[in-house]
């Protein structure tokens, strides 16, 4: 538990060096959800920063951790090494490949556990064996052309599957410089640190990445060869603000922590705006119909990058495979005749209004086209009338559902899309991989609802309505 920095690649790899399988823990998801990953796993210790821990303010996480497992500070580690230990690490680094074979290290076995996002429910851990992280690895650069020369900039946290193989373990294992910073959400430090290390390739999600945009100055990403972008659909108004200032394209790509994680990517020479480019090679997929949906089916995919199991929380340290090899992915998407995969939405993340099935996406959708300079969430809560309503959670100050259905009808969207409720908040919530949180999302459309509040345009009233809808004293 560890952020972006020379240590946490270290206690990485060294974990890996002597058979230990480190699981990376999101420090942003608060001390109840750590805990619970912490017993989903069976672990008993946890590597971190006092100096992280102090400057992030995770005391409380911290005291909760320590009733729970060992913590292993690694200032305090530092200290205790002598020369002893500094010639047994050196012999140990030189004899890693003989260990592995000695104490019985296969590819298959764990190398990392992650952590689902939590978006829409109790986060699971995803069991990634070396050989899933390192088949991606060479998936992906079968694709894009990285070389000694380039220098990556990464400020996605190790602990979303993104930021650990695309911007941690891909570099670093294809003889690609790379820097490592703690935090993407500091928008005016990380173009600044672009421009300072020559960044050429960049990940980062849309938010990410809009956040760059109006902070950065116009030359800041001069050397930048490759914008990748992952975890939430890039909006219009951000690729166009990429184009505008920098002349650069933003590389969508597609992927989930269950496929280590990435499944597609757009590329200079294979680019479809409004798609997530291709499958990667060796991936095999199929698409199960889905009711109500008459183009594209739920997507199932299966390859060497494909997870080796689930641990869910009622399950603790037991390992669910995927059945037959086959991870169904919950999305539904569309594959052209070019193989370009677009994706309609989450299984989850459909409606159904009046008998009728509605993706909650292509709802966001005409939002952003009505109200293209904030973000928004769409959530569907029960209706008895009409089985399930549509609630829109923006932060756009106020909305007019006639802007809503003239945006409908410009993007050639269906008018039953349009969200009926509306609740303003002054800021969306984000989960610490720059994701909406669907499931906090829905705990306000839900309060709102109930309460009759259509807005809560002050910071501390959704810090507080957040909190209730998390605290049994509060509530």
């Amino acid at each position: 538990m560890v952020p972006n920095s020379i240590g946490a690649a270290i206690a990485f790899l060294a974990l890996q060096a002597f058979g230990r399988v480190p699981t990376m823990l999101n420090h942003t998801s608060g001390p109840d959800a750590v805990v619970s990953a912490c017993r989903t796993a069976g672990l008993r210790t946890v590597v971190t920063s006092r100096r992280f821990i102090e400057l992030a303010k995770l005391e409380t996480l911290a005291e909760r951790l320590a009733e729970n497992v060992q913590i292993v500070w690694l200032e305090d580690l530092r200290g205790q090494l002598g020369l002893m230990d500094k010639l047994y690490g050196l012999l140990a680094a030189r004899l890693a490949a003989r260990l592995h074979r000695r104490i019985g290290i296969s590819a298959f076995d764990p190398a990392a556990i992650l952590f689902t996002s939590g978006s829409e429910g109790a986060p699971k851990g995803v069991v990634l064996s070396h050989a899933n992280l390192l088949a991606n690895r060479r998936q992906l650069a079968s694709r894009v052309d990285f070389s000694p020369a380039d220098q990556v900039l990464n400020a996605l946290p190790m602990f979303h599957s993104f930021g650990l193989t695309a911007g941690f373990l891909l570099p670093l294992l294809s003889g690609v410089r790379l820097f490592l910073y703690p935090s993407p959400l500091h928008y005016r430090i990380v173009p600044e640190l672009a421009y300072g290390i020559g960044a050429t390739v960049l990940f980062g999600t849309d938010t990410f990445l809009a956040g760059y945009a109006r902070a950065a100055n116009p030359y800041d990403f001069y050397a930048l060869r490759y914008v990748f972008a992952g975890a939430e659909p890039v909006r219009e108004e951000t690729r166009r603000a990429w184009a505008e200032r920098f002349g650069k394209r933003i590389l969508e790509g597609y992927g989930v922590t269950e496929c280590s994680p990435v499944i597609a990517v757009n590329t200079p020479m294979h680019f479809k705006a409004g798609t997530v480019g291709r499958l990667l090679p060796l991936i095999e997929h199929r698409l199960d119909p889905v009711p109500g949906i008459e183009e594209g089916g739920r997507l199932l995919l299966r390859g060497p990058n494909v997870m080796s199991g689930y641990l869910r929380p009622e399950e603790p340290a037991v390992l669910s495979p995927p059945e037959q090899g086959w991870h169904d992915t919950g999305d539904i998407v569309r594959i052209d005749d070019e193989g370009f995969v677009t994706i309609a939405g989450r299984a989850k993340r459909f409606a159904k209004l009046a008998g009728e099935m509605v993706s909650l996406a292509v709802s966001e959708r005409i939002a952003a086209a009505a109200y293209p300079d904030y973000r928004h969430a769409v959530v569907a809560v029960p209706d008895p009338r009409r089985g399930e309503r549509l609630v829109l959670v923006s932060e756009a100050p106020a909305i007019a559902r006639d802007l809503l259905i003239d945006a409908a009808r410009r993007e050639g969207l269906p008018e039953i899309a349009v969200p009926r409720d509306v609740v303003s908040v002054a800021a969306l919530p984000l989960l610490g991989s720059g994701k909406t949180d669907y499931a906090k999302v829905l705990r306000l459309a839900t309060a709102a609802d109930q309460s009759g509040v259509r807005e809560s345009p002050d910071p501390e009233l959704l810090r507080l309505a957040v909190a209730a809808q998390n605290s049994p004293e509060v509530r």
